[in-house]
């Protein structure tokens, strides 16, 4: 009996993210309930010369939450700590779920200025990643950051703004993880408001050419291309009165079924089984596409549900390379044998002041690369990443790349900073991983 429960004591469980392709099997997973329990699971790892690693839902493409030490779910460390109507902000536990977050903000009447695509992850991850959205005045979610903690390597909780360890907190909004643990963190709310989402199918042409044009006239311009043809679909969301007016249910089918989940994932497996069928496949979904106007609350029109599995790449351009790199692009999968069934993603952030953002310091646009789970995706997105490394594009921190910190540290001019801080606050490299040693160096 006592050797059964020794080796069920020691058993390891192995981690695997949303898409499959990263694994981990830790030493031990710990779920503290409070931050005190983090702190000690902290401080006893460090004693043990194990590193320590958070992991949210598992929705980046990298390993930057893997470990072979002690992994954190901070799933229990989750809801809203504090609202300051006054100061317009809201005080939130880092395990909290954004889909959870949202739907607690527009009980109170509030809402985040801008959001990404999904609300699967925490709020710490998907901030301590990069995750954004698209915006011709606001973008990531980190950038609507007002304050943070975090234990750091000595099991300290320390809390930052631009006023308390400023320089902590223009890199932790978003630290990939590398500076500790973040436990909360405040965001700016502001009142709930409308958004009417207009989309319209668009060719290539039209849409490249008149891209500045677009992002300049509307809050959130982004479109979709879908490769193998010259087609695309365009979304602009700009802020409204009101009332709301949701999609009917027949735009919402094609939305929500044809273009993202049931029938996109049966197309999807037809054409990982017969990549010839991929380029006809593409014109018929993409000629199904009709423009149609709806209204609602925010989360209800930057989200959608996303059930089908991929892997992606993103890399963030100065704005006025994408036009050129996306045309690239076009011509490499026009020319190549490659069978592309995902749409490419074009949006847009403005330049912020975090020393590791992807749009740190320069107005940015992003272009994001999918492929279906398992499919074969590394001739694609290295043919990809030659183009967007081209016009010096910065890899999203959550989704596959090869950049190394050598080249990072030629495409971010705060990265010394960054590193600099990081051998302050985690000398013996607690929070460290393999991810870690290749993007920010020994």
């Amino acid at each position: 009996m006592a050797t059964g429960t020794a080796a069920q004591k020691h058993r390891r469980t192995t981690w695997h993210n949303w898409a499959g392709n990263i694994t981990a099997t830790p030493a031990r997973v710990v779920s503290p309930a409070s931050v005190g329990e983090l702190q000690e699971a902290v401080r006893r790892a460090a004693e043990e010369g194990l590193r320590v690693k958070a992991v949210g839902t598992g929705h980046s493409f990298t390993a930057a939450a893997a470990t072979d030490g002690v992994l954190v779910r901070p799933q229990a460390l989750a809801g809203i700590l504090s609202v300051d109507r006054a100061a317009g902000t809201v005080t939130v536990a880092a395990g909290t779920v954004l889909k959870d977050l949202n739907r607690a903000l527009a009980a109170q009447g509030l809402s985040l200025t801008n959001m990404g695509d999904i609300m699967e992850q925490t709020v710490s991850g998907a901030t301590s990643t990069g995750t954004h959205g698209t915006g011709r005045d606001s973008a990531s979610i980190a950038a609507q950051i007002r304050g943070l903690e975090l234990v750091t390597a000595d099991g300290r909780v320390l809390a930052c703004s631009e006023k308390e360890h400023p320089e902590v907190f223009a890199a932790a909004r978003l630290g990939i993880g590398a500076l500790g643990i973040v436990t909360a963190i405040t965001f700016a709310v502001e009142p709930l408001f409308f958004l009417t989402a207009r989309e319209e199918p668009m060719g290539f042409d039209r849409v490249t050419a008149e891209f500045d044009q677009h992002v300049t006239e509307n809050e959130h311009f982004e479109f979709y291309w879908f490769p193998h043809t010259g087609n695309c679909n365009t979304k602009r969301n700009n802020r409204s009165q009101g009332p709301a007016a949701p999609p009917g249910a027949v735009s919402a089918w094609v939305e929500d079924e044809l273009l993202s989940n049931g029938v996109f994932q049966a197309v999807n497996s037809l054409g990982r089984a017969v990549p010839a069928t991929v380029p006809a496949i593409a014109r018929v979904a993409s000629r199904a596409l009709s423009a149609r106007t709806y209204t609602d609350i925010p989360y209800k029109v930057f989200t959608s549900p996303r059930r089908v599995r991929f892997v992606e790449m993103e890399y963030a351009l100065p704005r006025e390379r994408l036009v050129e790199a996306l045309r690239e692009l076009k011509a490499m999968v026009d020319r190549s044998p490659l069978r592309i069934s995902f749409p490419v993603e074009v949006r847009t952030a403005p330049a912020d002041d975090i020393t590791l953002s992807t749009a740190s310091g320069r107005e940015t646009a992003y272009i994001a690369v999918h492929m279906y789970k398992g499919t074969p995706y590394q001739a694609y997105f290295t043919a990809a990443e030659r183009i967007f490394t081209a016009h010096g594009g910065r890899p999203h921190w959550g989704k596959v790349h090869t950049r190394d910190a050598e080249y990072l540290a030629g495409v971010y001019p705060r990265f010394g900073e960054f590193t600099a801080l990081r051998d302050r606050l985690d000398p013996d490299r607690v929070f460290g991983n393999d991810y870690l040693r290749r993007v920010l160096g020994e």
